[in-house]
């Protein structure tokens, strides 16, 4: 079983986005059962908030179910030994991670652009306003780190799927 974390800030918008987006692919590619899929804050600031309805939307705009019952979660110390890779959306996430993990042994950290070879961040809806440039970011992000943990899936595969882009 492949288990991935995805923290943002508050666990409204990039990250629930991130971990929505992946669950939609992966049963699109009927492999859910194989997978393990959360997401976390570093910032207690939004716990308990549902996801942030722009996010919400433009997951529904682009055919991605979500549950509109989820809230946001603080990252807990006791997760780092259960998740194979913990992708970040932005270099301030992977600053304040480091409250929670001070040492990354497995080296399983890391900002989630690293996995389509772009070190920089996921674009921050949240200051911009503009959800849709983010849900690409996630998106390609998503499916880089889906592409180096499970040779199953493939660009074709991902091509096929059916959402909307």
């Amino acid at each position: 079983m492949f288990k991935i974390m995805y923290v943002c800030h508050g666990n409204i918008c990039r990250s629930p986005m991130a971990e929505f987006i992946t669950k939609k692919i992966v049963s699109d590619l009927g492999l859910l059962c194989d997978y393990e899929i959360v997401s976390r804050a570093t910032s207690s600031e939004e716990f308990g908030n549902p996801i942030y309805p722009p996010a919400a939307r433009e997951l529904y705009r682009r055919n991605v179910p979500f549950d509109s019952r989820r809230e946001s979660t603080l990252i807990s110390k006791d997760e780092y030994g259960k998740f194979d890779v913990i992708a970040v959306m932005d270099e301030r996430n992977l600053k304040n991670i480091k409250r929670y993990f001070p040492v990354d042994t497995e080296n399983k950290i890391c900002k989630l652009m690293s996995f389509v070879g772009e070190d920089r961040d996921v674009r921050d809806p949240w200051y911009s306003g503009d959800f849709e440039t983010a849900f690409e970011d996630i998106f390609e992000g998503c499916v880089g780190l889906l592409k180096s943990l499970d040779k199953r899936i493939t660009k074709e595969k991902i091509s096929a799927l059916s959402i909307t882009l």
